[in-house]
């Protein structure tokens, strides 16, 4: 029986559960995707790295599982997120390795002689929470942080850290990670929590602590990105300046919060052998509620984004019906327009331009389309499974819908949602706009 809320063009398993994209990026003119993934059940755990190529940023084909938690071994419990680079020209995955728990996390390498199809393993790159070739910065001895590494703030939970994305400064190779605390201190103050930090990784067998680049008590930061702890940072050139990504991981209660994504455009100052970034502006990646840890491909004067969608408002009974849940946003081409990021489906979606439909649609017969308003309009869903159904659209809004994946990009600002159609379900563009089948 086909799946009418599943998204079928994007990169997402028939089964099982998916979050961050993870190792994107384009090896001898195939671009790949990596993602966290349990092939097992549609629930976070037993985390492995997923893996989809495509040649036009496009149309996506699963390829095996290319990395797995090794039983006994540093990434026992998990695979957990990370960034792909070469070294010496092999690719090279740069992850965070789960034996226990996330405050017990360690950086790990693993590398591909056979093009990205298999990878071999390599020994720790960092042991610890912070710093490559230390032991446990919190611990031990008189009990104060290795030369370098950010000093704890609160008593409390132990600090966690994760996340390395790979990134050269003229010419030096340095990893980045997010870190932070899982929760403010007996005040409430959150000020001195999130950071990233910066490790030179000239040897990609053992990062060097180096210092912070950036920390939340930065009045940008402060003002556009609070949270306990930065997941997913990304540091990367578009359109000549600097941009840094970083997701917002905030304790609300007993529960973790995933509050969005966080753009900050600045320059980077090396200062004593530390890279060092000084935001000037920020704003949000993307306003909608299904969108978080993006990772961004740098590829020449390119820079290209995909996120993780999550499922809206579905309990554990749907998850285990459906069989899946999470998938890989469109990919889209990241610009700097009078000062802000912005964000658009990369050009390469208009050659997937089908025939026109008509302004009610079968969602069945027709998953995967782009809808243009030229007007003010309402898009509309019948007999949803739940939830949303319809969203209210300005003129000049564009629409990408896939399943239950809905994209919806007005002026350079995208806001990711999801409404869960059922096999019965039209879809109805109520004002004046265009519909047509992506193919």
């Amino acid at each position: 029986m086909i799946d009418a809320a599943l998204p079928a063009h994007h990169i997402r398993p028939a089964h099982g559960w998916l979050n961050d994209p993870n190792g994107v990026c384009r090896i001898d003119g195939t671009w790949h995707v990596f993602f966290q993934y349990n092939p097992a059940e549609p629930r976070h755990g037993n985390i492995h790295w997923g893996h989809a190529t495509s040649e036009d940023l496009v149309h996506w084909s699963e390829q095996p599982v290319a990395l797995a938690p090794t039983p006994g071994g540093l990434d026992a419990v998990g695979c957990w997120s990370g960034s792909m680079t070469l070294d010496e020209g092999v690719p090279t995955a740069c992850y965070t390795a789960v034996a226990t728990t996330p405050a017990a996390s360690v950086g790990l390498t693993a590398r591909s002689d056979d093009g990205l199809r298999t990878f071999r393993a390599a020994a720790a790159a960092s042991t610890g929470p912070w710093g490559a070739g230390s032991t446990a910065p919190w611990a031990a001895g008189n009990g104060k942080p290795v030369a370098g590494s950010p000093e704890p703030d609160h008593d409390g939970p132990a600090p966690e850290t994760r996340d390395p994305f790979v990134v050269t400064v003229d010419g030096h190779r340095y990893v980045i990670e997010g870190f932070g605390q899982p929760g403010p201190d007996a005040s409430g103050d959150r000020r001195h929590l999130a950071q990233v930090v910066v490790l030179d990784a000239t040897d990609l067998s053992n990062w060097k602590p180096l210092g912070t680049l950036l920390r939340v008590d930065d009045p940008v930061a402060a003002r556009v990105a609070p949270a306990d702890i930065w997941e997913c940072p990304n540091l990367v050139r578009v359109d000549g300046q600097w941009v840094l990504l970083v997701s917002l991981w905030r304790r609300d209660g007993g529960d973790s919060d995933l509050a969005g994504v966080a753009w900050l455009v600045g320059d980077l100052e090396i200062v004593d052998t530390v890279p060092r970034f000084i935001p000037r502006d920020g704003g949000t990646v993307d306003a909608g509620p299904a969108f978080y840890a993006p990772q961004v491909a740098q590829v020449g004067q390119r820079a290209v984004l995909w996120g993780w969608s999550w499922e809206l408002g579905r309990d554990g009974a749907w998850l285990d019906e459906h069989g899946w849940s999470g998938v890989i946003t469109t990919a889209r081409e990241l610009h700097l327009r009078d000062g802000r990021l912005v964000a658009e489906p990369v050009p390469e979606l208009d050659a997937a331009t089908g025939a026109a439909l008509d302004p009610s649609w079968s969602a069945l017969d027709h998953p995967w389309v782009r809808v243009r308003a030229q007007g003010p309009a309402v898009l509309r869903c019948s007999e949803v499974d739940g939830g949303l159904d319809h969203l209210e659209l300005p003129a000049g809004a564009q629409v990408l819908i896939d399943g239950s994946l809905v994209e919806v990009f007005v002026d350079g600002v995208p806001a990711t949602t999801r409404i869960y159609p059922t096999a019965t379900s039209r879809w109805s563009l109520e004002g004046p706009g265009t519909v047509t089948e992506l193919r």
